[in-house]
């Protein structure tokens, strides 16, 4: 199995035991279950080659029908392994989304291994609802989050929701999913 086969499978592994599993984002099943997520690894280490990378994909996600393509996941395992300094590289990703006249079309969301809440310790349960097996950019189209937003009222509760389940989950819920600990 090459690298980036076992990169999609760990990710799609995550995607279906904790995303879809645990319900940690009630609009993913639908789209997963029609197909319309893409999944591409980029294995540069570079911030630059990897920013290249997401303003193609936005520009393939913009220009593919949403019924076909309705969101992206782009995976880069070697991209900047300290949380802090992924986090610094987010504004250089809403940059691109900026500079490609994006905003309010599509949104940025993020995961990493070791993601972590403003004002929590890094192993606080809660913020196993953003860690990804590897640091991960997921392109949303903003019609598609308002339409699901339109069918979950209750939107607003998700997270508090999430940490919830995680909390009744545990460390060891969460390793027994296949999930090691960042």
């Amino acid at each position: 199995m090459s690298i980036e086969s076992l990169v999609v499978s760990d990710t799609q592994q995550w995607l279906d035991k904790a995303v879809i599993g645990l319900n940690l984002c009630p609009f993913a099943k639908a789209v997963v279950a029609k197909q319309q997520v893409r999944m591409v690894v980029c294995m540069d280490s570079e911030p630059e080659q990897v920013l290249h990378m997401l303003q193609q994909e936005m520009q393939l996600l913009v220009d593919t029908d949403a019924a076909v393509l309705d969101t992206t996941l782009l995976i880069a395992p070697k991209l900047l392994p300290d949380f802090l300094a992924f986090n610094e590289f987010l504004f250089d990703c809403e940059s691109v989304l900026q500079s490609m006249e994006l905003e309010g079309v599509l949104q940025i969301a993020d995961f990493h291994p070791r993601y972590q809440f403003a004002g929590t310790q890094s192993d606080d349960i809660s913020n196993f609802t953003n860690r990804a097996p590897y640091p991960t950019l997921h392109l949303l189209r903003e019609q598609s989050i308002d339409k699901a937003v339109a069918a979950f009222p209750d939107a607003s509760l998700i997270y508090e929701r999430n940490v919830e389940v995680l909390e009744a989950l545990g460390r060891q819920g969460w390793e027994a999913l296949g999930f090691k600990q960042a």
